[in-house]
């Protein structure tokens, strides 16, 4: 900018009176300071903030080819399997164990499996979970179903005691499991339930979260594949949500797991016959979990920690999509957050922890190794998350404010169209809903980044375990009222996604009056998303008393 220019810019902004009546004038010093920063924003601009976006947008478009390269990957190969009938579970035997009509087969053919709830304070489902566990078709002399509570509620803790009574006095050999504090959270609450005595003749283990209900014939489907085949350590089976349509929360879950579920848990297993134990609807071969060293606390992700560990002893897992498990999804949005904290954090820290292991591992071949490292952590969990945050919430409203730098049309609208079409594959019906889940996951994308960075950082909330609130039967909501006023101001309100939302509100606005391009169309939507998760009306919303 040209001097004369500038102090006429600054003629504009700052005028003095010398004297009542006497013509505005500007102070000389005024003007030549003025003059001095906008000289100085001028050469900061051109010579540092645009290169620097120009570097940001050469990032994000490599970032943008690695995320869906992923997704191509994965997809191509979860396609592939299913066309040519080789799903994971098909290429092991599993034949059962002894049919109904053959009498003479006895209770000894059958091995001894223990069934683990682990829970905390879980009144509104606890009866659905033991009910079910009980319910399994298996001999009664062969199963063992382990209740470890952990709630601190006197009155829940005589609840689940009582329950656990009531089956007792029906024949099932059920044991409820307590102890003096909550220390390790949930792995240590397993851990502790696996050195009991009458632990030590099951050669199997399923486990269930407290909201799981799985079928009476889930064991006589699952601890077949274990029996036949003794490279196998797990058996991982797919949720299905009993709340999928409660509201607009849990409709997004719902695509999100189904993609996990469909494409990234089969394509693992199809590929390595790896993936990340999904803490519950699965069955454990004892010895894997001994040999693995048994259950860890060291992160909030207990369960990959277990599956990564038995992984690199080479040890084998398949996942059994066609057997499904009734489940509960978080219904309110400081539950769900909770949730993604502990998801998000965990295999972070986790990947710290282990990644030289990973690297020495002898038992497992490099094709593994790099599976584990690039895409199960690196491609997935890291690069996709901060590529979405980066890209649609602050690059593209930097590039309104700073149109020297430009995005490519192939990088701004064919990679993300192409990236959510994949992802749509897993929910169908719930294609009508893509742009909305496209908006939901960018904006929770800032929560997943900032536990991610918890995790890799080792700060204060890194080993942050808050149990995911469960609200069981449907019916039981009516009487939920919403009750904003019960809550505390920091629950009530994400200041963090407020002022992302102002931001992309004002360069929205930026962008309608003073530029003739249409970034408008997809800063304001996403904008509006960050409002609806910021000031918490996503979500059911109910009393903690």
């Amino acid at each position: 900018m040209e001097g004369g220019h500038a102090l006429r810019a600054a003629g504009d902004v700052f005028f003095f009176f010398r004297a009542p009546g006497d013509q505005l004038s500007i102070s000389p010093v005024i003007a030549a300071v003025v003059e001095w920063w906008l000289r100085a924003w001028g050469h900061v601009r051109a010579e540092l903030l645009v290169p620097l976006l120009r570097a940001a947008v050469a990032l994000c478009m490599i970032m943008s080819v690695i995320v869906l390269a992923e997704k191509v990957f994965l997809g191509t190969v979860s396609s592939v399997m299913k066309l040519l009938r080789r799903r994971p579970w098909r290429m092991y035997r599993c034949d059962p164990i002894a049919r109904t009509d053959e009498e003479d087969a006895g209770s000894e053919a059958y091995p001894m499996v223990l069934v683990q709830i682990p829970m905390y304070n879980e009144k509104e489902v606890y009866q659905l979970s033991i009910g079910a566990a009980c319910r399994l078709t298996w001999p009664v002399d062969r199963l063992i179903v382990q209740v470890l509570d952990d709630s601190t509620d006197a009155v829940i803790k005589e609840l689940v005691k009582s329950e656990c009574e009531r089956w007792a006095a029906e024949g099932i050999n059920i044991r409820y499991e307590t102890r003096k504090d909550r220390a390790g959270y949930k792995a240590g609450n397993l851990k502790e339930g696996m050195r009991h005595a009458y632990v030590r003749g099951c050669e199997f283990v399923a486990m269930f979260d407290a909201d799981f209900q799985p079928a009476p014939d889930f064991l006589a489907k699952t601890v077949p594949f274990l029996l036949h085949n003794p490279s196998l350590a797990l058996v991982q089976t797919r949720w299905k949500f009993v709340n999928a349509n409660d509201c607009f929360l849990t409709r997004m879950q719902e695509m999100s797991m189904d993609y996990h579920f469909k494409v990234e848990q089969e394509a693992g297993s199809s590929l390595c016959n790896f993936f990340g134990y999904n803490g519950t609807a699965g069955v454990w071969r004892t010895q894997a979990i001994v040999e693995s060293g048994g259950w860890e606390d060291r992160t909030t992700a207990e369960d990959m920690d277990l599956a990564l560990r038995a992984g690199l002893l080479g040890w084998e897992f398949v996942y059994v999509g066609s057997i499904k498990v009734k489940s509960e999804l978080p219904s309110t949005l400081k539950a769900y957050r909770s949730q993604q904290h502990r998801w998000s954090c965990g295999p972070a820290l986790l990947f710290k922890k282990m990644f030289r292991e990973i690297i020495a591992a002898k038992k497992v071949s490099v094709w593994k190794k790099l599976y584990m490292i690039y895409d199960f952590f690196i491609a997935r969990r890291i690069v996709g998350t901060f590529f979405t945050l980066f890209f649609f919430s602050i690059l593209i409203p930097m590039i309104i404010l700073f149109p020297e730098a430009q995005i490519p049309v192939w990088a701004l609208i064919c990679i993300p169209t192409a990236i959510t079409l994949l992802n749509s594959v897993g929910t169908p019906r719930s294609i009508h809903l893509i742009i909305l889940w496209v908006l939901f996951e960018n904006v929770m994308a800032l929560h997943r980044f900032k536990a991610i960075l918890i995790g890799l950082f080792e700060a204060d909330r890194a080993n942050e375990w808050i149990v995911t609130q469960k609200l069981g039967n449907l019916q039981k909501l009516k009487s939920i009222a919403s009750v904003p006023g019960n809550s505390r101001f920091k629950d009530r309100f994400h200041c963090l996604e407020i002022f992302f939302g102002l931001f992309l509100l004002v360069s929205a606005c930026f962008d309608y009056i003073y530029r003739d391009d249409y970034f408008y169309l997809f800063v304001l939507p996403q904008s509006i998303m960050y409002f609806a998760i910021g000031f918490q009306f996503i979500g059911l919303s109910v009393s903690e008393d």
